[in-house]
This record gives C-alpha cells, structure tokens and sequence, in this order.
C-alpha cells in the first residue's frame, strides 16, 4: 500500500529498531517519522490523515500501555502496532481488548509488520472517513431552524406526523411543512437517509439542539 497522504509513526527507546521499522517502511514508499519516547511523540503535532503507530512496550517514563490509554482518552485515534522484547499472553491480551491492531515479538518478520501496518492504515483511512461524514452531517443539521430540529429529532425517532404534532403542539398540516424542509436542508434522498444521518449523530428525541 504505497500512499503519500499517510503517515507511520514508530516510538521505540532502541535507535537500531527506530533505524531499522524506518528504513522497512521507506523500503515501500511509506512516509514515516521516529521518535524515541512517548512524550516525543505527543510533542509533535499530527496531521489528520491516515496513519498507524508502531509503539514499543517497555520504555523509559511513559509506557507504550500508557501512551495507548492517553491517546484512546483523546480524540487523536491512531491504530497501534505493539513491539516488545518481552512479550507474554497478559500483555498480549491487554493490548488488542484495547483496539490495538497487532502485538509483536521482536524479532519479527518484515512482512508480517507490513501486513499489520497496511491492517492499521486501513482502519485509519475508515475512521477519518466516518468522521468526514459526520462533520458533514453535523454543517447539515446546524441549518435547521430550532423547530425544524424539533420535528426533525421526532420523526426519526419513528413518531408519525400526527404524534409529532401533539407533542410539539402544532398543527399536523405545519409539521408536513417543516418535515419537507428538513428533508430539503439536510439533503436527504429518502426518509431512510434521513434516518441514518441522525443514527451516524446519534441524535435522539432528548437531545437538544447544537
């Protein structure tokens, strides 16, 4: 998978594993940036583009267990490819309940961390798909008059035109109105579409307006 809008970030103490993970994902095209801590990493700013994070284990001050909590607690999402020398199942387990893609044994084969890193970048690209579809949905609901959001919230949580109208104490007649202007700002195709944009949002009845 050679793609210049991708980035593979390595985090490992040893400088000939640093050298060597740098130099493989050059071998095919990959753009990659090394850096020998934790809290060299998160220093650095990162792009919003497709990446994947080989991370060692054990490191000096941050481990990679903790680096792999700190960045799930945040919004930067980057798949992990664990790397350690002292690998066991307890760790192994922990590592992969926790998202990441992979858990290595140093040393391992070039292929095998190609394949896993392609897996991480994969699943990048996905999530910063999702989430550009999400940022799109969320500009289409913000045109949304208060009421039109008021129905809008309403008829996808399956209330008919009718209920919609007895509980915002309108006539049904205006919620038809306001059901096609809706349907027009946000773009909708379908009822349907309409449906699984609020779903992508997760938008419910109770929600109130952004």
């Amino acid at each position: 998978m050679n793609d210049e809008n991708c980035i593979v970030y390595v985090v490992d103490d040893d400088p000939s594993v640093r050298t060597l993970l740098k130099k493989l994902m050059q071998s095919i095209g990959l753009p990659v940036e090394v850096y020998a801590s934790s809290r060299e990493f998160l220093d650095h700013p990162h792009p919003a583009v497709p990446s994947c994070l080989i991370l060692d284990v054990r490191m000096p001050g941050q481990s990679g267990f903790e680096l792999q909590e700190q960045l799930a607690a945040s919004s930067e999402a980057v798949p992990i490819v664990f790397i350690t020398g002292f690998g066991n199942v307890p760790q192994s387990v922990r590592a992969m309940k926790a998202g990441a893609v992979d858990f290595l044994e140093k040393p391992f084969e070039n292929q095998e961390m190609l394949d896993a890193v392609n897996r991480g970048l994969e699943r990048s690209r996905r999530f910063l798909e999702r989430r550009r579809e999400e940022s799109k949905i969320e500009e289409l609901v913000k045109t949304l008059s208060p009421r039109e959001y008021d129905v809008f919230v309403r008829i996808v949580a399956g209330l008919a035109n009718k209920e919609a109208a007895h509980e915002l104490g309108l006539s049904e007649k205006t919620v038809k109105i306001h059901r096609a202007r809706v349907m027009r700002k946000m773009n909708a195709g379908s009822f349907a579409e309409l449906v699984r944009m609020a779903e992508r949002l997760r938008i419910s009845v109770k929600q109130p307006q952004p």
